[in-house]
């Protein structure tokens, strides 16, 4: 809508916006729904609706250069012999080769190990790249079961096991057929060129009984050495969270609806699932009930972008964070420099989701070897690292203006909530007040 437009009085639809506009019309000329990669793009209650409480009177603060802020989390001690212990509370989360490049893969695993944290294989299997630069890999036991052996899970740091996506809880993954280079086809045992659906549920799990043998299966597989992840969709958190413990989980993981993916229909990304900021008090509840809060240690992921985000994760209760598209963005996700490109494909930087296409200019979300070719993964895992460092120092510098020692010191009594909303979903008083909408729990 432009100035001359307002002039004549004309002015567009609330409910008939620009964008539902082009999505009608793109599904009255096509007949299929839309899919993109990315997360949700509506606004949802989030990190930013909280704040922190820096020390005064009632609370002394840290001073940033003479006093240390820890920052190390030890992950899986429940029943592994080799817990992880990482210098860090962000690692990065399930992204799969194919999905990615192997370049991009090489590069988070280049990364996440400069820092000292762990990377995330995803559906698709391990590549030799991706261990053979990860300090601490975790590996993911997806329904599909691509590249999955018994092989690479003793070669494994951790194992997570993925019950669902924040983007997408109760569905399944794509990699469309583009995608699926003969290195990606070989590794999934799949045809070449043919789009690929993964599964949405485990073939042989009807409830969280069939889980806790399938836990027991990987321990003895791994002789008890690797921590067991279970990994669920932000959606029924609180029963999920209780059920996965019950079952055996030595971590838990859930993903906000803010969490993205490679590829899937945009009405799933956008309308399915709860935001990570509901969903970490409803994680933090179950384990307390079940007594095993920071015993089994819990990771929360979807839309963590800065410190801030980490640091308000943490007060919420969750012992780490994940991040995904933060981490793709770091390494030239969506940079100004490919406008032109980006131009030819119909988007935009800032607005570029279409990693289902595998045409992306920056050879992140791609299997073609020249476009994946322009992605050095030293550089990028240089660049990667620097975002975790910043990450992590601005973490520690909130932590310490809390007069907090270390990250996980931080506590929900920190935080308070900009509205009404997120103090509800929070379970943390609205600023200025004592007031938490709904009562405490």
């Amino acid at each position: 809508m432009t100035s001359e437009h307002s002039a004549f009085g004309l002015r567009p639809s609330a409910t008939f916006d620009a964008a539902t506009i082009a999505g009608i019309q793109r599904a009255a000329r096509t007949g299929v729904y839309h899919i993109r990669g990315g997360g949700a793009k509506r606004r949802v209650p989030h990190f930013d609706d909280l704040l922190l409480l820096g020390a005064g009177m009632s609370r002394y603060p840290l001073e940033g250069y003479r006093e240390r802020c820890d920052t190390d989390v030890v992950l899986g001690t429940r029943n592994a012999r080799f817990p992880l212990h990482l210098d860090i509370p962000v690692t990065i989360a399930g992204m799969s080769f194919g999905a990615l490049s192997a370049q991009a893969k090489e590069a988070l695993g280049r990364g996440a190990s400069e820092v000292g944290t762990s990377t995330t294989t995803g559906d698709g299997g391990m590549t030799r790249e991706e261990r053979g630069q990860s300090k601490h890999l975790v590996y993911q036991y997806l329904p599909s079961r691509y590249g999955m052996n018994p092989a690479d899970l003793r070669k494994a740091d951790a194992i997570e096991v993925v019950l669902g996506q924040g983007a997408k809880p109760g569905g399944g993954g794509m990699l469309l057929g583009q995608k699926i280079s003969d290195r990606v086809a070989t590794m999934r045992t799949l045809p070449p060129g043919i789009d690929q659906r993964s599964a949405c549920r485990h073939p042989d799990w009807t409830g969280p009984d069939d889980l806790a043998i399938k836990i027991l299966e990987l321990r003895e597989i791994t002789d008890w050495e690797k921590p067991v992840y279970v990994k669920v969709g932000a959606a029924r958190t609180y029963y999920d969270v209780k059920l996965a413990v019950a079952a055996g989980a030595d971590v838990v993981v859930v993903d906000g609806m803010q969490g993205g993916t490679a590829a899937t229909q945009e009405v799933f990304i956008e309308h399915v699932g709860i935001p990570v900021l509901a969903a970490i008090p409803q994680a933090v509840r179950a384990l307390r009930e079940l007594d095993v809060h920071r015993k089994v240690q819990l990771i929360v992921s979807g839309g963590v972008r800065t410190g801030a985000d980490v640091a308000k994760a943490l007060a919420l209760g969750a012992d780490a964070v994940a991040i995904g598209t933060a981490a793709l963005i770091a390494l030239g996700d969506n940079d100004p420099r490919h406008a032109a490109a980006y131009a030819d494909l119909g988007s935009a930087p800032g607005c570029y989701d279409d990693y289902q296409d595998g045409r992306d200019p920056a050879g992140i979300t791609t299997q073609d070897p020249e476009l994946a070719a322009r992605l050095d993964p030293v550089e990028g895992g240089r660049r990667v690292a620097n975002y975790l460092r910043v990450l992590t120092m601005e973490a520690q510098t909130l932590a310490r203006a809390c007069g907090k020692s270390h990250l996980l010191h931080l506590e929900p009594e920190d935080l308070v909530a900009l509205t009404v909303e997120a103090a509800a979903m929070a379970r943390v008083p609205l600023a200025g007040t004592s007031w938490v909408p709904g009562g405490e729990w």
